[in-house]
């Protein structure tokens, strides 16, 4: 990883790689179907034993949807989102879980931070804006993720607005 921009040559202002959060391990799906399938095919066998055979196949069923919608659920951790900011432009790679990239190039002087704010819960959404056109960022993180990224995306938009220093003269 380097610290500047490869195309350009510039330092990299900021940099970020957003994924989604999945909290649950490998280990901790399997604990958790392993549980599922035990208690359903106890639960069935009771049914099957008192004559009712056809509910243990619905048993099965609920077993297999869990599994599905877990495995669903971790295909879309595949996502993710990388943002980076230099002097002179702000680029923004979405990849979604099925490897569809959309990327935007913008520049940084242009670029407004908005936010969408509740009372109750905090930041909602946040938008890069430019030229009239709004651009959905973060969308998976948290409220207080959101803001505390928001908090460095707008420091480093705000220094590249400001335009380069020279420390050495």
């Amino acid at each position: 990883m380097s610290s500047g921009n490869e195309q350009t040559g510039e330092p990299t202002l900021f940099s970020a790689i957003l994924t989604p959060h999945r909290s649950l391990s490998a280990s901790g799906f399997l604990i958790i179907m392993a549980t599922i399938g035990a208690l359903s095919f106890a639960a069935g066998m009771t049914f099957l034993l008192l004559g009712a055979w056809p509910v243990f196949g619905f048993f099965g069923l609920d077993v297999l949807l869990v599994y599905l919608a877990f495995r669903v659920n971790y295909r879309t951790a595949n996502a993710f989102e990388q943002v980076s900011v230099t002097a002179s432009e702000l680029r923004v790679r979405k990849v979604t879980h099925r490897g569809r990239v959309t990327e935007w190039t913008l520049n940084p002087v242009w670029v407004q931070l908005d936010r969408e704010m509740h009372e109750e819960f905090g930041l909602q959404r946040l938008f890069l804006v430019s030229r009239g056109r709004r651009f959905p960022i973060a969308t998976f993180l948290s409220p207080g993720e959101k803001a505390s990224f928001a908090s460095a995306l707008g420091a480093a938009i705000s220094e590249a607005k400001r335009g380069p220093t020279h420390s050495e003269m």
